[in-house]
């Protein structure tokens, strides 16, 4: 770590900072390596990453999961429908929602997307020293707890 960085991170301030900025950059980066051909956008994205985690849920769920407008996640999982990415079904228990799935095309692009971007991980990581990827397995527990934290 160059030695004004080292010097930043020493306050929390100067951590939040270097933590921001380095995540950032991180996260553009694996965005970089998505499958090519692909042209879904950031918020098809995270729609694909919410039904994957919760496997169904409703427009409403999924509004409120992404912070948009239920309008708003219509038009989005309209878009995504016609790309064969998601299906509507019948709730369950209440006739008056529906649910949203996943299709096996989305989750065949899902694993694809995730494996491209693991292997470009796995790479960068080879390039660190052996004491900076303990570090690094020390730190991604943290992270993890920061990044679920709203």
């Amino acid at each position: 770590m160059p030695e004004v960085v080292a010097q930043q991170v020493k306050s929390d301030v100067g951590l939040a900072s270097a933590l921001r900025s380095s995540t950032l950059r991180l996260s553009r980066q694996l965005r970089r390596q998505r499958e090519p051909g692909h042209d879904l956008t950031a918020n098809q994205l995270s729609v694909l990453g919410a039904l994957a985690k919760h496997e169904a849920m409703t427009i409403g769920e999924l509004a409120s999961h992404e912070q948009v407008k239920p309008p708003s996640m219509t038009r989005i999982v309209t878009n995504m429908e016609e790309a064969g990415l998601v299906v509507r079904r019948p709730h369950p228990t209440d006739k008056r929602q529906i649910m949203v799935e996943l299709t096996m095309r989305a989750d065949e692009l899902i694993l694809a997307n995730r494996r491209r971007r693991d292997e470009w991980l796995q790479t960068k990581l080879k390039q660190l020293t052996p004491e900076e990827r303990d570090i690094l397995r020390k730190a991604a527990p943290v992270l993890e707890r920061l990044a679920a934290t709203r």
